[in-house]
């Protein structure tokens, strides 16, 4: 008889694991606290407008391809995708950037900027292209069960690309403040400042200006959509509004999960959850990591959002928009080394609806603007507000249009949500960042040391924050858990 599995939440690496270890043997049951399946790839639909409450940015488009590869299926037996041309903007204070969708169109916007800058842009992302054969191919696929797994014939020639930065690899090819900004940009998904994210990282800029920017046609919840029904057809049981509330141990051994009041034995238990919270559903004795341990931790910012219906198409946008007219240093200080609400934000708006008619009504826009922040700060209707009338304020002089009188409708969602629909630490948005000392084996482990048959995936473990990472932690812990449970 095949072993069962218990899953605690259905976000991306959730859903990889349960697609995995069903095609492996094991008898799955996903439970889902909220009401619909994706965690925090969750959907908003409104009066005919469609909106991505969580990830709105397709990248990587081939470790999405290799997931569904490995079920003898492709992305474009779920859903549309489309590469964007341009990929996004990027609005200075006296000026745009417009990144193209491939490397010429980009070479000749970082010409008008600083000429002969295309030299070095192109050495640099010949670099990242290296980091990123590396890092796909090589360290992602690693458990971070110890530092050997960091140690190829690949690493060892460039180890110093672990202890010098982005940020100074960058600065030391660039001068031009706006091109500094749109290079060191990508790193933001990791989680962490430029100047302490790893220069191995540039396989991020690669992942940017060499495979592009994509959408999958109705958002990015037809991801969430074609994964479910690929687990379903894998015989994965998904449960929505189950919410876990204690893992019981046995013998030092995971044994069962209280789902609402009800006790469900299990074989294994995984657990895509905040990883934080997941170990408060155990009794003390059995938790691996202090409560001291994860407040030292570097977590990636929180985010304000906004979700708005506007009843007009909007001008001078693209359906990815930077708002980098402020100063982007300080901003990152606010988030991480003294964290408070900025006085000036740096912001992203996104309006699929440029390119995607299904997510709006006719002549109507979606967006989704963001604004991050530290995660823990207060969170109340009147900080949403004044943020909100500071970044529409700002978003109309930068594309010369007034939009306010045009709103329809907006949704916020923040810190307080995270926590209470995510349970996420300290109402975190995108995990924990990957720096130097969080990277690889540094990270929490996928397999409990205290507790046998206890597992963990998601971007508080390996390989790290961000979707595709998401979708390899769900392999990742898939294997491990074959390897040990047969």
């Amino acid at each position: 008889m095949s072993k069962t599995i218990s899953i605690i939440g259905s976000g991306f690496s959730s859903l990889s694991a349960s697609c995995y270890l069903a095609k492996a043997g094991y008898n799955v049951t996903i439970f889902e606290k909220n009401n619909t399946v994706g965690g925090r790839a969750r959907q908003l639909k409104k009066d005919g407008f469609t909106f991505d409450i969580g990830p709105s940015w397709y990248w990587m488009p081939d470790i999405f391809e290799k997931f569904f590869n490995d079920f003898g299926k492709s992305t474009s037996d779920y859903y549309q995708l489309d590469k964007l041309s341009p990929a996004y903007k990027i609005f200075f204070s006296d000026e745009v950037i417009t990144i193209g969708d491939h490397m010429d169109q980009i070479c000749e916007e970082f010409e008008r900027i600083e000429k002969g800058s295309s030299v070095p842009l192109r050495k640099f992302i010949a670099q990242a292209q290296d980091h990123y054969d590396i890092a796909i191919n090589k360290v992602v696929l690693k458990p971070g069960l110890s530092p050997f797994e960091l140690v190829t014939k690949e690493t060892v020639t460039r180890v110093d690309r672990f202890f010098k930065t982005i940020s100074s690899e960058v600065r030391k090819k660039f001068k031009n403040p706006k091109l500094i900004s749109t290079l060191e940009f990508p790193v933001l998904f990791l989680g962490a400042k430029p100047n302490q994210t790893p220069s191995f990282y540039s396989f991020m800029n690669y992942a940017d200006f060499g495979l592009g920017t994509w959408h999958p046609k109705g958002g990015m919840y037809e991801i969430i959509k074609g994964m479910s029904a690929l687990a379903k057809s894998l015989g994965v049981t998904i449960k929505t509004n189950s919410n876990v509330e204690k893992i019981n141990v046995n013998n030092g051994k995971a044994a069962s999960i209280i789902v609402n009041g009800e006790v469900i034995k299990s074989d294994i238990i995984l657990s895509g959850a905040d990883y934080h919270h997941s170990e408060t559903l155990l009794d003390e004795n059995y938790r691996q990591y202090s409560e001291s341990y994860w407040d030292k931790r570097t977590f990636a910012p929180s985010s304000l959002l906004f979700y708005v219906g506007f009843n007009k198409k909007l001008k001078n946008i693209e359906h990815h928009n930077l708002f980098f007219d402020t100063n982007f240093e300080v901003h990152a200080e606010n988030i991480y080394d003294n964290p408070k609400w900025p006085d000036n934000p740096l912001f992203y708006v996104n309006f699929p609806s440029v390119t995607d008619t299904s997510m709006a009504p006719d002549g109507c826009e979606t967006g989704f603007f963001l604004i991050p922040i530290a995660p823990g700060l207060e969170d109340t209707p009147e900080l949403r507000q004044q943020y909100f009338d500071i970044i529409i304020s700002r978003f109309e002089v930068r594309t010369q249009q007034g939009v306010q009188d045009n709103i329809l409708f907006k949704e916020s969602f923040c810190v307080k949500d995270f926590i209470d629909d995510y349970n996420s630490y300290k109402g975190n948005a995108y995990g924990m960042a990957n720096t130097l000392m969080q990277t690889a084996f540094l990270r929490p482990k996928l397999k409990s040391k205290k507790v046998d048959s206890l597992y963990f995936t998601g971007q508080l473990t390996v390989p790290g924050p961000g979707v595709p990472p998401s979708l390899i932690s769900g392999k990742l812990v898939a294997e491990l858990i074959d390897k040990n449970e047969q």
